[in-house]
């Protein structure tokens, strides 16, 4: 048996309480991931108590999906909802200024680990079609996350195979078996919500004895024990099937209003309820202009489509890796055996091209059409394009947000300096001092990259500066102004 089997099996016996900490964040940060446990808790806590007043069939699943969202409980310590990384504050992404400011990626479960992307909003995903490939375009369409590998097309919902991700993931909530969250949930104060909407069969599984104790491993399984949770098979499909149900209660609360509440400015502006400023105005006209090609990708509807700034397809744009991401460091076996990152340094995000290539780890995977593994080398290092609304959401002036996959960039001004000038400046060197400014370090896999819609566009730093004016009018919330 090999000694990672041997690891992953040992552990099974070993509490969670007993593993050697390894703190890698700042006090700074711990506060504020104290804050948001609180602020996550105390959301859960309305959520709860509006168990009983509500009566209608769509608010009451969309109640049990917030709840599912906002339950830390679900994690493998009991101190990780979905919610940690995907706070309304910031258009439901990633909510804590520290970390967007130096890790990028957030922390699982185990806190140790960390994930190897920024976190993305949950903001209008639910719009993203089924992942499926357009040949007039040469362009992949839907899908969710950065690669597009929550496809969508079991469940006919690629947000909601997006939902059943994390709670498995080892850097993320961590679970061993995807029957632990059912069997979790069940065990939670709004199971007879979830009963009187599935059906009291959702739950009806006989759980061995040690189903808590292996509950409590965080993932990854032994590869001899892919399924630790020993279920009969009928057991099983009953889970399975549960297992589907969390998962689209939790987008149909992403698809709500409370969600995708189309609020901004810009939705005013367009119904004639608000004007834009001069500068938003002229920040419009470039966005859309053959200047800029912005709305190229970033789409602002046509009829009969949402203004939703984005056209679900994926693109390279040259970023630099982030070094500060500290999957980068995760080289060695954790306190349990798991080795997030076997290749170091040496790690390169594969975007799309990876999950197309089944590649392994968290690039992506598995790829579920065949046919499209032959597309794969013209799509790594491609990520998929975000929606711009809330794009700029906050809840205070000094909050730090971060942008791209990869969170490299801390502003929009970085964002649309980086798309004026990325070819005109100059490659930086080592410890630049103008980096982000006056040069750019190289792109982290050229092969692949945009070279046609952006980096010499000559725009002025007023005309960037009139674009990131814009940008701000897709903030959700806007209040217009009393007649």
């Amino acid at each position: 048996m090999r000694l990672a089997s041997l690891l992953a099996i040992s552990i099974l016996s070993l509490p969670t309480s007993e593993a050697p900490p390894q703190v890698r964040l700042s006090p700074r940060a711990q506060e504020e991931i104290r804050q948001l446990e609180a602020r996550i808790d105390s959301i859960e806590a309305a959520a709860l108590a509006d168990l009983t007043a509500m009566a209608d069939p769509a608010g009451r699943i969309t109640l049990l999906g917030k709840l599912l969202l906002f339950d830390k409980e679900l994690s493998v310590n009991e101190n990780e909802a979905c919610a940690f990384c995907h706070m309304p504050e910031t258009g439901f992404g990633a909510p804590l200024s520290t970390l967007n400011m130096t890790t990028v990626s957030y922390p699982g479960s185990v806190r140790t680990r960390f994930s190897n992307r920024m976190p993305q909003t949950h903001k209008y995903a639910t719009y993203a079609p089924v992942l499926h490939y357009n040949s007039r375009q040469g362009d992949f369409v839907g899908g969710s996350f950065w690669d597009m590998r929550a496809t969508g097309i079991r469940l006919n919902s690629s947000v909601a195979e997006q939902a059943q991700a994390p709670p498995l993931n080892p850097v993320e909530m961590g679970l061993i078996d995807s029957a632990c969250m059912v069997y979790r949930v069940s065990r939670r104060p709004y199971r007879v919500l979830a009963e009187s909407i599935w059906g009291v069969q959702a739950f009806a599984i006989q759980w061995p004895n040690n189903t808590d104790r292996v509950c409590s491993v965080p993932a990854p399984p032994p590869a001899s024990d892919p399924l630790p949770v020993h279920l009969s098979a009928i057991d099983r499909g009953i889970s399975n099937r549960t297992f589907d149900q969390i998962a689209e209660a939790i987008a149909t609360f992403e698809a709500s209003s409370e969600v995708n509440p189309f609020s901004s400015k810009y939705d005013y502006v367009m119904a004639g309820k608000a004007q834009f400023t001069p500068d938003e105005k002229a920040g419009y006209a470039l966005f859309r202009s053959s200047v800029t090609h912005c709305n190229e990708c970033h789409r602002d509807g046509g009829p009969g489509e949402e203004p939703l700034f984005t056209d679900f397809t994926a693109s390279n744009l040259g970023l630099p890796r982030n070094p500060a991401i500290p999957f980068y460091d995760e080289d060695k076996q954790d306190q349990y055996g798991y080795v997030a990152n076997p290749s170091g340094l040496n790690w390169v995000d594969t975007g799309v091209g990876g999950f197309l290539l089944n590649a392994p780890r968290l690039s992506g995977g598995p790829n579920p059409n065949e046919a499209w593994t032959k597309l794969a080398s013209s799509f790594v290092g491609r990520f998929k394009v975000p929606t711009l609304r809330d794009v700029d959401k906050r809840p205070g002036p000094n909050f730090v947000r971060a942008y791209m996959h990869n969170g490299y960039l801390k502003s929009l001004k970085e964002v649309v300096h980086f798309y004026n000038t990325r070819d005109s400046l100059p490659t930086c060197k080592p410890g630049d001092p103008g980096e982000k400014v006056s040069c750019w370090p190289p792109p982290e896999y050229p092969r692949t990259m945009n070279r046609k819609q952006l980096g010499n566009l000559g725009l002025s730093d007023k005309q960037e500066d009139q674009i990131v004016s814009f940008m701000k009018t897709l903030t959700d919330g806007f209040v217009p102004p009393a007649k």
